[in-house]
């Protein structure tokens, strides 16, 4: 019986040695998850990525401490050469909305192409990329205005990120 139990305590023990530690991913939780979701940073210019990044990592004590009840917001404005972001954060930084501009960015294949077939024969000048974003109303819209021009005439176009015109 004496055996019994040595072997079956080793067998205990030696199972045990051969246990594998797995290590996870690095995992981000962020209080602005909503709009990490909202966005999908993966289309988007590296420019836009740098803009978003920064309202993201914003430190927003110092400012917070100004303010007396949970739900009041301040807004912080982001600037580079070609685009802005104006964003609203709460007392904790929780990002409540943004409005986004920038311009000249490289244009998603089906607006081009939108644009191509709908307008042949004209030529894109500029381009200004706006979003809005709002945390409460699950709100994200992407528009993109683009001034085209044939010979003498130019005009105003709006479409969204799928290429359909408003």
């Amino acid at each position: 019986m004496k055996k019994i139990l040595l072997g079956l305590f080793i067998f205990g023990l030696t199972t045990q040695a051969y246990s594998q530690t797995i290590e996870l991913p690095n995992t981000v939780i962020s209080l602005n998850y909503q709009y990490l979701d909202a966005i999908d940073s993966n289309n988007m210019p590296e420019r836009v990525k740098k803009l978003e990044k920064e309202i993201l990592n914003y430190e927003h004590k110092g400012l917070s401490k100004l303010y007396d009840h949970a739900d009041e917001i301040y807004e912080v404005s982001f600037y580079v050469p070609q685009g802005k972001i104006i964003a609203a954060y709460n007392k904790h930084g929780k990002i409540i909305r943004t409005n986004e501009k920038y311009n000249n960015v490289r244009l998603p294949l089906v607006v081009m192409q939108a644009i191509s077939k709908r307008f042949p024969n004209w030529g894109i000048v500029e381009d200004a990329y706006l979003i809005k974003y709002h945390c409460n109303k699950d709100f994200l819209q992407q528009k993109y205005k683009v001034k085209i021009t044939n010979k003498d005439q130019s005009i105003m176009v709006i479409t969204d990120e799928k290429g359909t015109f408003l």
